[in-house]
Parts: structure tokens; sequence; C-alpha cells
């Protein structure tokens, strides 16, 4: 067990033996850290949370009551393989959310990356890989596998697919079950996700200036109309693809899918 000198530990939390605890921590009161855990610099452990299997928490981070954070998957094949949950720097992981380690077959690692907030009963499943700056709203559940990139919101009591893509700078409209792939920057509404254009106000409040969006409104309609496939519409944007976020579009369909794509109402 390593423990810094300047970590506060409540008389009533479980450290276990193994477990390293960063400089400034805070650890609440009836809170465990399990023996393979290691949380960095500054992180909080509020009262009543659990933090443990072999769990990375990066500096920072704040782990609210009763959220489970490094538990075994929910997947029937898991035999009790060591695997692993990393979380990345200053994420919010609110009340009773629950994080879970990866599975041999699905790489072994959970990911979730830096500035994430995990709202209060929000699920991530076993090997699904969270980017950068992500909100999951209230309730929302993650399916194993599922790949999210940066930026993505997603609403209130929404499902996720497994082995589902949401691509960078999405939005998931609440009460939304997704089971396809969701292009970057799209916009997903409806009980069975459809989608419903762009993500105009993260686009927006993320800067860019109006050629960039006209550009990839211009390559939206295209998407949704025309001949051939979704992804034959695709492939005819390679040569046009005028911006930066136009060419991550149509990169992020041609590349491979495990649940096909949300095509454009």
């Amino acid at each position: 067990m390593t423990i810094s000198r300047d970590a506060t530990i409540h008389p009533s939390a479980v450290i276990e033996p193994g477990a390293q605890v960063g400089p400034r921590c805070q650890i609440g009161p009836f809170s465990i850290v399990g023996a393979e855990v290691r949380l960095g610099a500054d992180v909080l452990v509020k009262s009543h949370a659990v933090v443990t299997g072999w769990t990375d928490v990066g500096d920072g981070s704040v782990i609210f009551p009763y959220a489970c954070v490094g538990e075994i998957p929910q997947d029937l094949k898991y035999q009790g393989e060591r695997t692993r949950l990393i979380v990345g720097a200053r994420c919010r992981i609110r009340e009773g959310a629950t994080l879970n380690t990866g599975t041999t077959g699905g790489g072994g690692v959970t990911r979730v990356g830096d500035e994430c907030l995990i709202m209060t009963g929000a699920h991530v499943g076993h090997d699904a890989q969270l980017g950068n700056r992500i909100v999951l709203a209230n309730q929302v559940a993650i399916a194993g596998h599922c790949v999210i990139g940066d930026d993505v919101v997603i609403g209130g009591l929404s499902g996720i697919h497994q082995f589902v893509r949401i691509g960078h700078g999405a939005m998931i409209g609440a009460l939304t079950m997704v089971t396809n792939d969701v292009i970057p920057y799209g916009l997903v509404q409806g009980p069975r996700g459809t989608l419903d254009g762009l993500n105009l106000v993260g686009l927006k409040r993320r800067g860019l200036d109006r050629t960039e969006i006209s550009a990839l409104r211009a390559a939206y309609t295209a998407l949704a109309g025309g001949s051939g496939s979704f992804v034959e519409r695709a492939r005819a944007l390679v040569e046009n693809a005028p911006s930066a976020q136009v060419r991550e579009v149509v990169e992020f369909i041609l590349s491979q899918s495990d649940r096909s794509f949300l095509g454009p109402k």
C-alpha cells in the first residue's frame, strides 16, 4: 500500500493493502478503495463510494456517493480474468454511476478520457472506449464495446447498443435508443434514434466559423439524398471534402463498422 502523506482519509474508510493513493487525495467516510486501485493526485472519493478492481483514476477526478467504479463486467462469459478500467483526469462520476472493467475478448480495458461528466445512475459497460469531454446525462446506459468520440453529449435515459460508435461532437437526445453508428457532429433524436441533422449548437459553441459549418451542411445534404447507398454517397465526397470536419465525417463512414450507420431521414 502506498498512501501519500498529505492524503486525507476518513477513519471509517477502507483502503485495502496494495492501493496507491496520490498526493492530496481525500477519501470520505464509509468508502472503499481496492487493492489494485491507483488514485492520482487530488482525487476526491466521497462518502459511500466504491473504487475497486484494477482501476486507475486520473488527477483531479471526483467520485460521488454510491458510485461503483471498477467492478467486474456484466458479461456471462467473464470468468474472473484480470482486466482493467482507466479513468482520465478531472472527471466527475456522479451518484450511483457504474463503470466496469474490460473483458479479454474485448481488449481487456475500459477507458474513459479526461474531463468527462458521468451523471447520476449512468453506466459504462465493459471494453467501452470513451474520449474526452463527454457528457452522459442521468441514467444513460453505454453497452459493451462502444466507442464514443470526444465532445459527445448523450441525453438522459438514452441507451447505446453494444459495438456502436458515436463520432466526435455528436449529440444524442434524451430517451433515445441508438442501435447503429452515428456520424461525427450528427444529431440523433427519437425513441428509436434517427439521424436528424447536425449538432449545430455544439458546432457553434466550439467556435467553428460559418464557412466550416456551411461545408458540413452541404456534405450532410449530399449524404441525405442522391443515388447509391449511404456509404457510396460518402465515397463520392472524398474528392470534394473542403474542410477537416467533412473529411472526418467521410473517414468515419468509410472505416470499419460493426453496426452499420444511422442514415439521415
